[in-house]
C-alpha cells in the first residue's frame, strides 16, 4: 500500500506521518510517499500531475493548506483562497487522473455559518453566511468537500472529507501574533513563570466557550475515516453530505482553559482578563455525534494534551538555545 500524505511537515500531515509509520513498524505493508514544498509546489498543476502520474500512489492523504490565525486571513485573503483552491484542485484531480481510488481531505470547521446553531451539525453547512475574516479560507474548503463529493458521484472514486474542531499539540505555531488562543496562552504563561510575573492578562472576559482536539487524535481520527469500509462510511453520509466532523464533543470556557494551563506550566499568579478586548463568538462546539456512531471517541484529555504540547514547546526552546 503506498500511500502519498501531503502537507507532511504541517501539524495533522506529520502527526499523520507519525502514526502510519508506528504502523509500518508493527508489520503493516505501507510505502509513505512524502515531498516537501520546496521539493513539490502542489499550487502547481503540471507539477502535481507529473508527481502523481510517476508514483501512482495508493491512497492520498490531503493535509496540505494554507493556515493563520484572523490576522493573516484578513491580511491576505486573496491568497488563502487561492492558495488553498489550488492545492485542493490540483491534488484532488491529479488523484483521479492517476488512478487513486481513495482519498481523504482535511478541511476546517470555518466551513460553517457564523451563527450556526451549537453543537454543529454537519447538516448546517451552506445555511447562512460565513463568518467575515476567514471567508475567503473557508470558501476553499468548502470546495474541496464539493470537489470529492462531485468526483464520487461522477466516477465512483471514494474520496471522503474530514472537518476538525480547534487543533492543537507538537508542532503548533506559537507565534506571539499569529497564533490560535491555545498555544497563545501556553507562551504567555510560560513567559510570565520565566519572569516571575505576579499576573497574566487574557483578552476577553473569560467566558466564550470552546472545543480543543490534540493533533493525535484528529491523525487517529482521520486514519479512523480513511480505513472505514465503504457501506460504513456511506451508512453516516449521504453522497451531497458527506463530511464528517471531528471533535471532542466537549468544550470548555477560555477561563478554565487558562486555568488548566496555569496548572501545567506552574504559574501561581493572578489572571486578569481585559474586557475592552473582544470576546468573539460565545461557542462553537461541534456535534461529533455521525462519527462517534461509526465507532470513534477522542483519547486524549485536555490536561494531558496541555501537557504534551507544553513538553514540545519547552523541547524546541532548548534546540533552539543549543544551536545558538
Amino acid at each position: 500500500m503506498k500511500i502519498f500524505v501531503a502537507g507532511h511537515r504541517g501539524m495533522v500531515g506529520s502527526a499523520i506521518l507519525r502514526q502510519l509509520a508506528a504502523r509500518r513498524a508493527t508489520g503493516e505493508e505501507l510505502e509513505l510517499l512524502t515531498r516537501s514544498s520546496a521539493e513539490l509546489d502542489l499550487t502547481n498543476q503540471a507539477a502535481v500531475q507529473q508527481f502523481l502520474q510517476a508514483e501512482r500512489p495508493d491512497q492520498v492523504i490531503l493535509a496540505a493548506a494554507r493556515v493563520g490565525g484572523i490576522h493573516a486571513n484578513s491580511t491576505y485573503p486573496a491568497q488563502f483562497i487561492y492558495e488553498n483552491l489550488m492545492i485542493q484542485c490540483n491534488v484532488i484531480h491529479a488523484a483521479f487522473e492517476a488512478g487513486v481510488q481513495k482519498l481523504l481531505q482535511l478541511g476546517s470547521s470555518c466551513i460553517y455559518p457564523r451563527d450556526a446553531e451549537t453543537p454543529i451539525r454537519e447538516e448546517q453547512l451552506l445555511s447562512g453566511p460565513l463568518e467575515a475574516t476567514n471567508e475567503p479560507y473557508a470558501i476553499a474548503k468548502i470546495a474541496g468537500i464539493k470537489l470529492c463529493e462531485s468526483y464520487n458521484r461522477q466516477y465512483g472514486t471514494d474520496y471522503r472529507s474530514v472537518m476538525p474542531t480547534n487543533l492543537y499539540g507538537p508542532g503548533d505555531n506559537f507565534h506571539p501574533e499569529n497564533s490560535h488562543v491555545l498555544p497563545a496562552l501556553i507562551r504567555r504563561f510560560d513567559e510570565a513563570v520565566r519572569a516571575g510575573e505576579a499576573e497574566v492578562v487574557i483578552w476577553g472576559s473569560g467566558a466564550p466557550r470552546r472545543e480543543f482536539l490534540h493533533v493525535d487524535d484528529m491523525a487517529a481520527a482521520s486514519l479512523f475515516v480513511m480505513d472505514l469500509a465503504p457501506e460504513d462510511y456511506k451508512r453516516e453520509t449521504t453522497p451531497m453530505l458527506s463530511h464528517i466532523n471531528v471533535g471532542t464533543g466537549r468544550d470548555m470556557t477560555i477561563r478554565e482553559l487558562a486555568e488548566s494551563i496555569a496548572r501545567v506550566t506552574g504559574f501561581r499568579g493572578r489572571l486578569a482578563f481585559d474586557t475592552s478586548r473582544p470576546d468573539g463568538t460565545m461557542q462553537k462546539l461541534m456535534d461529533v455525534s455521525r462519527l462517534s456512531r461509526l465507532g470513534w471517541e477522542a483519547s486524549v484529555s485536555l490536561e494531558e494534551g496541555i501537557a504534551r504540547t507544553y513538553n514540545w514547546f519547552l523541547q524546541q526552546d532548548q534546540a533552539i538555545l543549543r544551536n545558538k
